[in-house]
């Protein structure tokens, strides 16, 4: 729960900043995906995977962040799904909840930050319209400084008749 709730705001907080709509999309997209896969392997419960998620999304977006693990590993950001990977082995756990989230965020990640920037590539990944509508701020148009209220002209030299 800890790791849903550090991760979901350092992504909202960082590179979804002012985008709510994909923020948004990205929960419906890794939700779909981690369904559809969960079928196949027969999961019912795949809070641990969303998480896992969540967090390879965020260490692909912060690479050069320094991460530290119970105060004896030390790595950069990338690594850490895999650390939590062997971790969760380490503790008995079935790996293929943590490769379902790590191949649903690395989906995302390709198809959102990687694909577009190859030669000829272009975004797979469009949040709908209907969700920008729902969930995006309005943005503020600055106003004029013609069109600013007041405009009185105090310590100014009044006009002199002619």
């Amino acid at each position: 729960m800890i790791f849903t709730y550090r991760y979901c705001m350092m992504l909202e907080e960082g590179s979804f900043r002012g985008r709510r709509a994909d923020f948004a999309f990205m929960f419906i997209f890794g939700a779909v995906f981690m369904i559809i896969c969960g079928t196949f392997v027969h999961m019912v419960f795949l809070g641990q995977a969303f998480t896992i998620m969540l967090v390879y999304v965020w260490s692909r977006r912060n690479p050069y962040v320094r991460m530290n693990f119970f105060g004896v590993l030390s790595f950069n950001a990338p690594y850490l799904p895999w650390v939590l990977l062997l971790f969760s082995l380490l503790l008995g756990n079935n790996a293929i909840v943590d490769f379902m989230g790590i191949a649903c965020g690395h989906f995302y990640f390709f198809l959102e930050d990687v694909f577009p920037l190859q030669q000829n590539g272009f975004r797979v990944l469009q949040t709908p319209h209907l969700l920008k509508w729902l969930l995006d701020p309005v943005p503020i148009e600055p106003v004029d400084i013609d069109e600013r209220p007041g405009g009185f002209n105090w310590g100014e030299q009044p006009p002199r008749p002619e």
